[in-house]
């Protein structure tokens, strides 16, 4: 595998993924029960906008870097601030979180995170960084195959009846990718059907995206919404344009939460045919 999230880190994307990351995370830890977080595609955990890849690319620039900026007032976007500033304030003025931070920072004391990350080196990042955090484990190797391993989540005997799945593969193989994901997903389902599942995507074309979404509102899942941020129309196959996450099981109430949230976003770092979406593939009960 050839992808590197260093000249990617901080863009609209991310900011997307992390934005509704925290509104997951915050939502689940309002009860008091432990929780599990398993983030299938982990990445290094920590990056440098002022770095080499990440300045090869700018794409920080019109993402977090616009964000801040534009200081908004909306809540959830407000929270994810606050986050990227506690993470600079321990690792320097240029210093971005990736997911496991976030999850780290975000989750408490009793509750349990597993990161997986193919790549060696980027695992080897991961696990000198959550060195002495008895909550993490790093796995080095296939994040589908942690989902087999890991789902149930237990804590030592005991099983953990709360928990999330972030999955965020790096679409090399492009929309086979989607093959893949459902297929653990639907697995995960069967292992964990009280999880809240959520799958990052990539958007170009949006017609390519139609198989994908019919195939989701078919999950064994209780409910399954779409997230998506577009910061320019989607009818382009030479770029990303968007991306979303599908929420499998979502805490109750978060779409409200998220509308707001992304139409903020679209007006802050959207070119001409920006919008968000919020969209029920399937309603809750």
């Amino acid at each position: 595998m050839n992808y590197r999230h260093a000249f990617h880190a901080g863009n609209h994307a991310d900011v997307l993924k992390h934005v509704v990351l925290l509104a997951l995370c915050d939502a689940l830890v309002a009860k008091p029960a432990p929780l599990f977080a398993l983030d299938t595609h982990a990445g290094r955990g920590l990056y440098r906008l002022a770095g080499a890849s990440a300045r090869r690319t700018g794409e920080a620039d019109d993402g977090i870097g616009r964000l801040i900026a534009e200081s908004p007032r909306e809540p959830l976007l407000r929270r994810y601030l606050a986050a990227v500033r506690a993470c600079r304030e321990t690792h320097g003025a240029d210093a971005y979180p990736g997911s496991p931070w976030l999850l780290a920072h975000a989750l408490r004391e009793g509750d349990r995170i597993a990161c997986c990350e193919v790549q060696p080196e980027e695992a080897a990042a991961l696990r000198d960084g959550f060195a002495g955090d008895r909550r993490v484990l790093v796995r080095e190797g296939d994040g589908y195959a942690a989902m087999r391993a890991l789902l149930p989540p237990r804590d030592g005997e005991a099983r953990i009846g709360r928990g999330l799945v972030l999955i965020d593969p790096p679409y090399e193989t492009q929309l086979a990718e989607f093959d893949d994901a459902l297929a653990a997903i639907r697995d995960g389902l069967r292992r964990f059907p009280q999880g809240v599942f959520a799958l990052w995507y990539p958007i170009k074309l949006r017609r390519t995206l139609m198989p994908f979404q019919r195939r989701a509102a078919d999950l064994p899942a209780k409910s399954a919404l779409l997230a998506e941020l577009m910061v320019r129309a989607d009818d382009s196959p030479l770029r990303m344009n968007g991306s979303g996450l599908l929420l499998l099981n979502p805490p109750w109430k978060l779409d409200a939460a998220l509308a707001p949230a992304l139409e903020a976003l679209a007006a802050i770092l959207g070119e001409r045919g920006a919008r968000a979406r919020v969209h029920w593939l399937r309603s809750p009960p």
